[in-house]
């Protein structure tokens, strides 16, 4: 097995148990390592990853650890493009055996070492839970740090890539992810597009690349009747309203969505905006409004657990997703099985979700181009059951199918020193 610059001399203990005897009937057990769950301040954030896990919990054992970067407190340094905070040893999530921890670091100045330091906190703990194998979800600094952790254990190691830790990658950040899916035993992506980035971009084995899209909870998204939901949160019953979910940041495209939405607005006296999450821009967004005169046209309930966004997306006639760059963009799916349609912007994996009969695609950071398809998607006539019935593919899928990738790696792998 490649290493992350680490020889067969750095392997610490023995391999845990060979793949037959897992197969012939013992639980893996997999350490499943990730930055990207629901926390507190941000409940939104990572909700797929935590329903993998929860699900993959079901099949065999797992444990969750959950790395988080303590950076120091210094002026005028603090992270930009997400919500930061940390979560004590204590905190836990629903359905997984979960083990935070903290590591130091500094906002911009340590990213070429995050990877490193982050591995000398994590290799204690992946010792003491003794796993078969090492899955890793985002893949720097953290699939860095998993992958020279697993390779001083003597395990495999599987990368999995869930949007922006690939398409937005520049400078040391793009070097050290290429050496991540250099060495890991297999890299999973979210989409097709995803897959080709990994190869074409980063150089990965098409074989050791493998896509597992991601499922939903059909128990929460399911269509809802429109008029309930807009009495239950407060929607004017005969509003065309158009929702957004997710992180409040400039690269979701929520600066062209204003532009967007005013333009409708100035137009449609009906015409009602959703915002539903949180993020960095939470504090400019009433600024903003009121330099594009929306402010009384605009909802801002905040963040949410996954019912009260299906609430949302239930009340409304079209979900839009303007983002710069996607993964596999799962409140698209989700909206599409509420029977809602999508107007997304065609990045990523978007173009293998939406089609004629869910949902129209735009070129991202095109505000122009999102008005107009706002203004035709908020009066076209869709037939939201059929599109709802599309979308089945529940977590417990995903769990088989991630179990699977797993049991191949390990087939394939041989015991440390043999």
């Amino acid at each position: 097995m490649n290493g992350v610059g680490l020889s067969p001399d750095t392997v610490l203990s023995p391999r845990p148990p060979a793949p037959d005897d897992v197969e012939g009937g013992t639980p893996l057990r997999i350490a499943l390592v990730t930055p990207i769950l629901p926390v507190p301040y941000d409940r939104t954030r990572g909700r797929y990853i935590h329903e993998t896990a929860r699900a993959l919990s079901g099949l065999t054992t797992v444990r969750v650890f959950l790395p988080q970067v303590r950076y120091l407190r210094l002026p005028g340094l603090a992270p930009r493009s997400f919500l930061h905070g940390e979560v004590g040893p204590d905190y836990r999530l629903d359905g997984i055996d979960l083990e935070p921890y903290t590591y130091p670091g500094i906002p911009g100045v340590s990213r070429a070492t995050n990877g490193m330091v982050g591995a000398r906190a994590l290799t204690p703990r992946l010792r003491a839970f003794r796993p078969d194998l090492v899955l890793a979800y985002w893949i720097y600094p953290d699939g860095y740090a998993a992958l020279r952790a697993s390779r001083r254990l003597g395990v495999p190691c599987i990368v999995g890539a869930r949007g922006s830790d690939i398409h937005v990658r520049s400078g040391i950040n793009a070097y050290l992810t290429r050496k991540v899916l250099a060495g890991a035993d297999q890299v999973l992506t979210v989409s097709e597009a995803m897959r080709a980035a990994a190869i074409t971009t980063f150089g990965a084995h098409p074989v050791k690349v493998r896509t597992i899209v991601n499922g939903i909870d059909t128990a929460v998204f399911h269509p809802r009747e429109r008029g309930a939901m807009r009495a239950q949160l407060g929607v004017d019953p005969e509003a065309r309203l158009v929702v957004y979910v997710g992180r409040f940041v400039e690269s979701k495209g929520l600066i062209e969505l204003l532009q967007a939405f005013a333009a409708i607005a100035s137009r449609d006296p009906r015409a009602r905006l959703a915002l539903v999450g949180d993020g960095v821009m939470r504090g400019q967004l009433p600024a903003l409004l009121r330099a594009h005169g929306i402010e009384s046209r605009v909802h801002l309930p905040g963040g949410m657990e996954p019912t009260g966004v299906a609430e949302w997306i239930g009340a409304s006639d079209v979900l839009t997703l303007p983002s710069w760059s996607e993964g596999y963009p799962n409140v698209v799916v989700e909206a599409i099985a509420c029977g809602c349609p999508v107007v997304v912007s065609d990045v990523g994996g978007a173009g293998e979700i939406v089609r004629k009969d869910n949902g129209l695609l735009v070129p991202p950071r095109d505000p122009a181009a999102l008005e107009r398809a706002l203004a035709q998607a908020l009066v076209a006539d869709w037939d939201r059951t059929a599109m709802a019935a599309s979308m089945r593919r529940g977590w417990h899928d995903v769990a088989v199918d991630t179990l699977d990738a797993c049991r191949q790696v390990l087939a394939n792998a041989r015991p440390a020193g043999r």
